[in-house]
């Protein structure tokens, strides 16, 4: 299993072309671990939202990097 965040805007479309991290994690508690520490930076970059797949399938999506 790989584990790895795709980062979307706000109508969730694909973010790319950017000087976006590109993480590989081999557990999906690493990936999380990681998003905690560098939401901040996503957003700065105007990543509004990820998600989490695990290979191909989508663990969770549309997880808002903006607090409630």
């Amino acid at each position: 299993m790989t584990w790895r965040w795709r980062y979307e805007d706000a109508n969730g479309g694909e973010v790319t072309g950017r000087e976006l991290p590109t993480e590989i994690f081999t557990s999906q508690a690493d990936a999380e671990s990681w998003i905690g520490e560098n939401w901040r930076e996503l957003l700065d970059s105007g990543v509004e939202q990820v998600s989490l797949l695990d290979d191909d399938r989508v663990e969770y999506s549309a997880m808002s990097l903006r607090a409630d």
